[in-house]
């Protein structure tokens, strides 16, 4: 009667897949040995000498071989020979009659599982079958958690060693024990040349107050060190940190305490895990940002929101302390027609060397804005006198009038200078700015080329004078000026003879302005001059625009003012802009009132006759 056994703790599945390969040249001792491991659930094979054992074994079926060791031509020592070579997973239990103390030691030094002796008793065949395949199984099992754990570590080890991150671990001293690869890119330094070293080798001076929290960090979960912005230090002994823009790197640390259970179950802090990542580049970023949102980018002066945090902090100081500051409010005279003739590109240039000029003419606690196309406004805080004021005003206006050379070409300017004083024109920020405005029309309507301190005087009514005055400067500035041909026909033959250049001013708010509601007033402040020049060189463009489309030429009739005939360059400007354009000066002829050849009759009259002998009429 064959005897049966329960198989351990072998699951069904398993079981099942155990397959035994039989491997005796005594057939007969096969037969009754696969009839006994059959009726205890095992799927069995048979092999009656070492070369069918060989042929079995490379199919990989068997979980486990019951070997003899005594065979002919094949025998069971070159069986497992041949399964350590090809390294076949498979349990080996030798059953044999072999008596040699020797070659059994020899066959289990070579991998065998187990021995038993023949005749052997069925229960202790079938226990030892069984405790060999589970042996199998769980040395499987171990095998398979040690190749995840060995994947999931070579996981870890590339992710560690290829991220953008510095990543280290510190002793419980703060000695690095571990950095990663990425350190050499981005500190300069080896790992070889940190490992041993103690954390405050990187540390910048910035953070030195700092260091023992941001690295020694004893905390753990949610309390560890996150998101702490600190500078560390480039090696600047490597070759490698010539690409460096700096010797520092600003980093975002993380870190967090490393804790291990010792004997007696207590909880030792032995060390320090930490992730810094490089964010040199977004600080720069973000730098470069806040640096446009706070200044001019073509000057690189303070805009108007930096301005008025400047003069907030100005006026809080000045009313804390009782002291006194200036505001002053610059414009530059005739800047848009040297950007009309010469491009707004040449004209981006002379901005920014008459900034420079300006600022060197500044102390370091100035502040020189750019508010807006040829507008700055200067603060100087902590000026106690007008002197004071007026001496840097000088130093202004002499340094704006000096030539300025610029790609080939040769130019002067002037600037227009308002200022006016805290607290006298003003005790808050837009009253102030409204003063020196107001100061920097007196300037240009007394001649430009000036300065002028706001008085309590320029108020009432001159305010309606002022606005005028400076919606007439705006008009130059923004183009509202237009010039409208009225032609002259001959009354017999109603042939047209000439034209008369007109000048109207289309306000944006109050429509189109006739020349008697605003030309006393030009003339008054002297705006007569830039705005006669603007209608000349338009006067000029239109005609030389006929002249290319081929229509005859005819006589241009243009109003002159009296103020206008007052500028001593007045000739040489007007022939310069007719010979510019190419035009016939015989096809002008000027009109000027009765009252303007009165007054300052003698260089009026003269400059009249200068223009005559050029062929004016």
């Amino acid at each position: 009667m064959l005897t049966t056994i329960t198989t351990g703790a072998l699951t069904p599945d398993k079981l099942e897949q155990s397959r035994i390969l039989l491997v005796d040249d005594q057939l007969s001792l096969l037969e009754s040995l696969q009839a006994l491991l059959r009726i205890n659930g095992y799927q069995v094979d048979l092999a009656t000498s070492g070369s069918e054992a060989l042929a079995g074994l490379e199919k990989n079926l068997y979980r486990l071989v019951l070997l003899d060791l005594q065979m002919p031509v094949i025998d069971g020592h070159q069986v497992l020979q041949f399964i350590r070579q090809q390294q076949i997973d498979v349990e080996v239990v030798l059953v044999s009659g072999e008596s040699s103390f020797h070659s059994v030691k020899e066959a289990l030094r070579n991998g065998a599982y187990d021995f038993i002796r023949k005749p052997y008793e069925p229960e202790e065949l079938l226990m030892t079958v069984s405790n060999a395949l589970e042996h199998y199984w769980q040395s499987r099992q171990l095998r398979q958690a040690e190749l995840s754990l060995h994947e999931s570590e070579q996981m870890h080890r590339f992710i560690v060693n290829n991220s953008p991150d510095f990543i280290y671990l510190l002793d419980p001293h703060g000695i690095f024990t571990y950095v990663n690869d990425k350190v050499e890119d981005l500190l300069g330094y080896k790992r070889s040349e940190l490992i041993g070293q103690h954390f405050s080798k990187l540390i910048h001076p910035h953070n030195a107050d700092d260091i023992y929290t941001f690295f020694s960090e004893h905390r753990a979960g949610t309390r560890a060190t996150q998101n702490i912005e600190i500078r560390l230090l480039v090696n600047e002994a490597c070759e490698q940190v010539k690409c460096f823009e700096n010797s520092e790197l600003i980093v975002e640390l993380n870190a967090i305490g490393r804790y291990e259970n010792d004997a007696m179950g207590q909880r030792t802090f032995v060390g320090t895990f930490g992730c810094a990542r490089d964010i040199t580049v977004r600080k720069r970023s973000e730098a470069r940002i806040s640096y446009q949102a706070y200044h001019d980018l073509l000057t690189r002066l303070p805009n108007r929101v930096l301005f008025n945090d400047r003069i907030s902090q100005v006026f809080a100081h000045a009313h804390r302390n009782n002291q006194k500051f200036a505001l002053l409010f610059l414009d530059l005279d005739r800047f848009k027609l040297i950007n009309d003739a010469l491009g707004h590109a040449l004209g981006d240039l002379v901005l920014q060397q008459v900034s420079k000029r300006i600022l060197r003419c500044l102390r370091a606690e100035d502040t020189l804005c750019r508010f807006g196309g040829d507008e700055f406004a200067l603060l100087l805080p902590d000026i106690a006198t007008k002197e004071a004021v007026t001496a840097v005003a000088e130093k202004i206006l002499k340094a704006v009038r000096k030539p300025f050379k610029i790609k080939k070409h040769e130019f002067y300017l002037s600037v227009s200078i308002g200022i006016a004083l805290y607290p006298l024109a003003g005790e808050n920020k837009d009253t102030l700015l409204q003063s020196a405005d107001i100061a920097m029309y007196h300037a240009k309507a007394a001649g430009k080329d000036g300065y002028c301190f706001y008085s309590d005087a320029m108020d009432g009514s001159d305010s309606t004078f002022l606005s005028v005055e400076r919606d007439m400067y705006l008009a130059l500035e923004n183009d509202q000026f237009e010039v409208f041909f009225q032609p002259k026909v001959e009354p017999v033959s109603h042939v047209i003879v000439g034209m008369e250049a007109l000048l109207r001013w289309r306000h944006p708010e109050k429509g189109l302005i006739l020349p008697g509601d605003f030309i006393p007033l030009a003339e008054e402040s002297k705006l007569i001059v830039p705005i006669g020049h603007w209608v000349l060189r338009t006067t000029c463009e239109e005609l030389a625009r006929w002249k290319q489309q081929g229509l005859p030429d005819l006589k241009i009739s243009l109003n002159i003012s009296p103020v206008q005939l007052e500028q001593e360059d007045f000739v040489q400007i007007f022939i310069d802009t007719l010979q510019e354009f190419d035009l016939n000066v015989a096809m002008f002829e000027i009109e000027v009132t009765e009252q303007g050849l009165v007054e300052g009759q003698t260089e009026i009259v003269q400059r009249l006759r200068q223009l005559r002998a050029y062929g004016v009429s």
